[in-house]
């Protein structure tokens, strides 16, 4: 959170402009493409299918992450009753197509004591799905905005699919390299994103585009977000008790099926808008920081249940092997 403040900060007192912005955007692409490839040489395919056995909860998590938050986004550009300004209010419908995380929900899946290779298998299939649905349904849903030309066709392949399916390729001679110096490769991940927002708040700061955020707008996104954040939580609770999934298992697929991926959002929204990226994200970071309270605050809640067991249930509250108790604050009423 404090690098990502002071990229903006920085962003903002010193953009990159002229050749230096040229330079920014090529180190941007480069970085886009790094971490793409990245992804791909992390993600073991034998663990990714022995996943597949959880169903329910990966259906129920995307689901979530790519039915449920779409049609709230289009409801909100329709009906929010706060004034958001038209990049604001693209941006939140952005940042509702965007897939799920994997690290924050794994960690969060494993100090609620919950089910961690189902939450590693379900933030993996999310991201894989991202990689082709959040552009298509940026397309279709934000119009000229973000239109796939040939030409934007041709960059997502390029700096998404490409180094993807080049790091799965080559997983095999570099997996353990990885895993020998995932300490070392750290801050070439994060180095990589604090690069992307820096270059997309740049061009934010020279196109004079932070005069429209406006503290009213600005709180107007806030009470937008936090009621998305609620709605996806208590949708994935009810899910998750409907299809009678198991403890541990509800709890993966509430922390997954809430959770929208900075490190993907980030590179996907610069190959989608280009220049026009800047106050786009600003609802996907402002979330993903929301999204880590909550989890953090349910993820203590949970673990703090004796014996990883849920309060005895509420008179007339159903109960069995087959019900699914996880409470959130707030989400019963």
């Amino acid at each position: 959170m404090a690098a990502l403040l002071g990229t903006v900060l920085l962003a903002a007192l010193l953009p990159a402009t002229g050749g230096a912005a040229r330079v920014a955007e090529r180190a941007c692409d480069l970085a886009v493409g790094l971490l793409f490839f990245l992804y791909g040489a992390r993600l073991s395919t034998r663990e990714t299918l022995a996943g597949l056995r959880h169903v329910r909860l990966h259906g129920l998590v995307l689901s979530c992450t790519f039915v449920l938050f779409p049609l709230l986004g289009l409801a909100t550009a329709a009906l929010t009753p706060v004034p958001l300004t038209e990049q604001l209010r693209t941006g939140v419908l952005f940042l509702c197509l965007v897939p799920s995380t994997v690290q924050s929900s794994v960690a969060l899946t494993g100090a609620a004591r919950g089910n961690v290779p189902a939450a590693i298998c379900a933030g993996t299939y999310s991201s894989l799905a991202g990689l082709a649905l959040t552009p298509l349904l940026a397309a279709w849903l934000l119009g000229a905005e973000a239109a796939l030309s040939p030409g934007g066709l041709t960059r997502i392949g390029l700096q998404l699919l490409a180094p993807f399916l080049a790091g799965q390729l080559l997983r095999p001679r570099l997996a353990g390299f990885l895993d020998r110096h995932k300490r070392r490769l750290t801050p070439v991940d994060r180095g990589s994103i604090l690069l992307v927002v820096y270059t997309a708040f740049s061009a934010a700061v020279a196109q004079g585009i932070w005069s429209s955020a406006t503290p009213g707008a600005l709180l107007g996104l806030l009470a937008v977000l936090l009621a998305l954040l609620v709605a996806a939580l208590v949708f994935a609770r009810l899910g998750a008790r409907f299809l009678g999934l198991d403890r541990e298992s509800g709890i993966a697929a509430v922390l997954c099926g809430s959770q929208k991926s900075l490190a993907n959002g980030l590179p996907m929204a610069t190959v989608l808008f280009g220049p026009e990226a800047g106050l786009l994200v600003l609802p996907l970071m402002a979330y993903h920081q929301l999204q880590l309270i909550a989890g953090t605050f349910l993820s203590g809640h949970w673990s703090r249940a004796p014996d990883g067991q849920e309060p005895p249930a509420a008179e007339g509250e159903p109960t069995g092997p087959q019900s699914v108790r996880l409470r959130i604050p707030g989400a019963d009423a």
